[in-house]
């Protein structure tokens, strides 16, 4: 049987526009397809849970769900910010928050025996707390439930909030990222107003200098008109604040309604970059044209990390010095 290629960023079930520039034969990808894949879809369809996978076309999607690996979208489908690259529906007061959602993602990831799992959000600026106390339930029982899973949470900024922050901290999670999207010159452009780049940058600081044992990871998308020095001065600001994992990847247009593409980046230049990237220091660094926020590679590299470090957690509580 002949596997099906599709061209990314656009929709399946409708008639593409006609596009301004042709997407470069790197930005084709197999349709998701696989009974692993088919498994994860149904069971999270099944419990109401909503996918950024799906929501925002991830390129990835079937290679994730078909790995053992998936990202969950919390509060809800609609956010309440309206940035100018997202896919994701848009008003000022959502639906409700669905309370039986941290219970139905905790049995969902523990039917699906996932390895690792990244649950983001959508901005509720809507809710008093910002819907902090709902995500730090979600973190609470996935960790309850499904102990063994390694679990990172890609969070809005909570406009800054600390004491927000600090419901995502200590819930304790593996990971928490936060993404700066773009460089600081295009985030006025690029995010919504509530969103910015000094701020998120001031997000991922505290959440690294107030819980130091959990790791910390941004992402970055290229091909929105960002010039080189700005990349760079981007990566030194994230270092700056203790970030140790980065992804970079492709902006891709979502549809005609939202900001277009300036420039399709080269898998070359992609791999150039991580390079500049990991001189600086990061720990491990995503980067290519397919590449996400939720990418299986990177998701790989920081399972290892959280592997290692649980293992000297408890090599010291037996009081056993650590090699090395």
């Amino acid at each position: 049987m002949s596997e099906k290629l599709v061209a990314l960023g656009t929709p399946p079930a409708q008639k593409a526009a006609k596009p301004k520039q042709k997407k470069p034969e790197w930005l084709k990808v197999r349709l998701p397809s696989g009974a692993t894949y088919e498994k994860v879809k149904a069971t999270l369809h099944d419990l109401k849970l909503h996918t950024v996978c799906e929501e925002s076309r991830c390129p990835n999607v079937g290679e994730c769900w078909g790995g053992g690996t998936a990202t969950v979208m919390v509060m809800g489908d609609t956010c309440t910010r309206g940035c100018r690259f997202c896919n994701i529906a848009s008003e000022k007061r959502p639906a409700p928050l669905d309370p039986d959602e941290p219970r139905n993602l905790a049995t969902a990831v523990a039917q699906l025996g996932l390895h690792y799992l990244v649950v983001t959000s959508v901005d509720r600026d809507d809710i008093p707390d910002q819907g902090s106390s709902h995500f730090a339930e979600c973190i609470t029982e996935l960790l309850a439930r499904t102990p063994s899973t390694i679990l990172e949470v890609l969070i809005p900024d909570f406009t800054g909030r600390t004491d927000f922050l600090d419901k995502i901290g200590l819930a304790n999670p593996a990971v928490i990222a936060h993404n700066i999207e773009t460089v600081e010159r295009l985030t006025p452009t690029v995010r919504d107003r509530r969103a910015g780049y000094r701020q998120s940058l001031e997000v991922l600081r505290y959440v690294k200098q107030t819980y130091p044992h959990i790791h910390t990871k941004s992402s970055i998308m290229l091909g929105l008109g960002e010039q080189e020095d700005e990349l760079l001065q981007a990566f030194r600001d994230l270092r700056e604040v203790g970030v140790s994992v980065l992804t970079l990847g492709q902006y891709l247009q979502p549809s005609q309604w939202h900001l277009e593409v300036k420039e399709f980046i080269t898998p070359e230049r992609f791999a150039e970059l991580q390079a500049i990237a990991e001189g600086m220091g990061f720990l491990y660094v995503a980067s290519g044209p397919l590449v996400r926020s939720s990418y299986k590679a990177a998701e790989l590299f920081v399972a290892g990390l959280v592997k290692r470090d649980r293992e000297a957690r408890q090599v010291t509580s037996f009081g056993v010095p650590i090699a090395g």
